[in-house]
């Protein structure tokens, strides 16, 4: 099973419990995960136009949603967190002219289909995917959502390398008299779907559940709602020329997708 029905309640009400902190945390700009590896790599698949109108999934603060706006686009953005909702329209005051904020659920048909019937050039969620309980009502929608040819880009921790029970193991050698630190990573699972509960953020109120799917998952999701992939990204932090070390820079935290509407 890939789809955790009985959870969805549930993994809204954690949301909306660690909206505020989320929130506080972000701030304005994001964190260094975000603008280094997020935005850029969204940006390259989107490839924003001035004009277009654009749907912001699980939108949270609205950061995104206010770099679309700066890029020229029409945005209209959602999330099911009332709290996040409020947040991102009081951060965005000098935006609201282009965005428009919604509190919607993206497990729900009918929500999803009062976003109207092939209005958007594209749509993108930032690290959200794997956050949603249940994303077939949303992916099925999206061939709705989108206009002809339109696209939607999203990213999502990397299921290879990010998965439940997932190990992380530091080392040091000596190499010709230089002392090496080793980053890497211990994997026991991976083709099993599985919901588990996380911590994203230190300090945060309550975990969040997260829901392991194999990339199989998503591309055949896809696939059978009349997509294709025409745009795939791995991005991983550059490594600093000073640093005499191994660490996580050939390990993918992330992968963005871009689907083609056909």
């Amino acid at each position: 099973m890939s789809e955790w029905k009985e959870l969805i309640e549930d993994s809204k009400s954690r949301w909306e419990q660690n909206a505020e902190h989320w929130d506080d945390y972000m701030g304005e700009e994001s964190n260094r995960f975000h603008k280094e590896l997020i935005r850029p790599y969204t940006e390259k698949l989107l490839r924003v136009k001035e004009g277009q109108t654009i749907l912001d999934i699980g939108c949270g603060n609205g950061n995104f949603s206010r770099r679309l706006a700066e890029l020229g686009a029409n945005v209209v953005a959602f999330d099911y967190s009332a709290k996040m909702i409020e947040r991102a329209k009081s951060r965005s005051k000098n935006h609201l002219n282009q965005i428009d904020y919604k509190v919607i659920d993206a497990t729900n048909y009918d929500e999803l289909f009062s976003l109207g019937n092939e209005k958007y050039d594209s749509a993108v969620a930032n690290m959200a995917l794997m956050d949603i309980a249940d994303i077939t009502p949303l992916v099925n929608s999206l061939h709705k959502l989108l206009k002809s040819n339109g696209t939607f880009v999203f990213s999502i921790t990397h299921p290879c390398f990010q998965t439940p029970g997932l190990r992380k193991i530091n080392e040091t050698e000596d190499i010709d008299g230089n002392i090496i630190t080793k980053n890497s990573i211990q994997i026991s699972k991976y083709l099993t779907p599985e919901p588990y509960k996380a911590i994203g953020i230190k300090g945060q109120t309550i975990p969040h559940f997260m829901f392991h799917r194999p990339l199989s998952y998503y591309m055949n999701l896809f696939f059978e709602s009349s997509f294709v992939l025409d745009g795939l990204e791995e991005p991983s932090f550059k490594k600093e020329k000073d640093e005499n070390r191994f660490d996580w820079y050939e390990i993918h935290p992330v992968i963005i997708f871009r689907f083609r509407k056909i």
